[in-house]
């Protein structure tokens, strides 16, 4: 009896969260469909539902100029954060060299500190070094606040890979990179997925920095169109605002189910001992 009354209460607290955590979205999603442009009448479940919000986002505002430069910063940074992060990690974790543990120390304290505590910093650096306005300098800004964290993640889940198979390989004349290329980054896969989807993440939904690096209309990612686009003295369509928020987050969606015994693996991994 007491295990099924505590079954019954984990059951009915799940309940509770799912209720919690989905309502809010499928108020976004009725929202998207709701014939008017207010909140007064917005609903999970919109009379009249129609299209005309996910028309008028595409044809009347530059959502989709602000799709395709939240989509180029979010792969650069998932490509840059990836490679640098495995080869850092593999080299702390594999390779003795004078300042490794400050190093390392180092880096622990950098990841304890977000990054816009440094914004300010940053922002004198674009501007000295003609950066300011620039999608690529945002995506490097994304993958050096994200590397500390990564790299930890890397080091870790290397040192729990065999060293044996390095020792073969070097026996066999392998030098170092043909290690990590061909032994080392295949057996790092389930970490590789896990930080490629959360460096895509970041930077795709991020708001701070490109509020403060980017300036002109043409650069704008989404995160910078949709707050525009509810923040407008002479317009405040929260309706097309709802339809942007859920075209956003499909490939996020997406990703996510794909990819999700990837990222269990490597989110287990990561937080393994090294």
């Amino acid at each position: 009896m007491r295990d099924g009354l505590t079954d019954t209460l984990i059951h009915l607290l799940l309940l509770v969260v799912a209720v919690i955590v989905i309502f809010p979205l499928l108020w976004v999603v009725g929202s998207s469909f709701g014939p008017s442009g207010g909140l007064a009448n917005a609903s999970p479940v919109p009379e009249n539902a129609t299209f005309d919000n996910y028309v008028h986002l595409f044809t009347q505002t530059n959502y989709g100029r602000w799709y395709l430069n939240s989509l180029y910063v979010a792969v650069i940074n998932m490509v840059g954060s990836v490679g640098l992060s495995a080869l850092c990690g593999w080299v702390f974790a594999r390779i003795r060299f004078r300042g490794r543990k400050a190093s390392m120390l180092g880096i622990l304290i950098l990841q304890m500190f977000p990054s816009f505590l440094t914004a300010i910093a940053v922002y004198m650096l674009f501007l000295n070094f003609g950066l300011l306005d620039s999608l690529t300098g945002l995506a490097l800004v994304s993958i050096a606040a994200a590397l500390p964290y990564n790299t930890w993640l890397m080091k870790g889940y290397t040192d729990n890979l065999p060293a044996s198979l390095d020792e073969a390989a070097a026996l066999d004349g392998a030098g170092r990179l043909t290690i990590f290329r061909k032994i080392v980054l295949p057996l790092m896969r389930p970490m590789l997925t896990f930080v490629a989807i959360t460096s895509f993440t970041v930077p795709w939904m991020d708001f701070i920095l490109p509020r403060l690096l980017l300036q002109s209309s043409g650069k704008q990612t989404v995160a910078l169109g949709l707050f525009q686009m509810i923040t407008d003295q002479y317009s405040n369509d929260f309706t097309t605002f709802a339809a942007g928020a859920v075209v956003l987050a499909v490939p996020i969606t997406i990703l996510y189910i794909a990819l999700q015994r990837h990222l269990v693996t490597g989110a287990m991994a990561g937080a393994e001992k090294g």
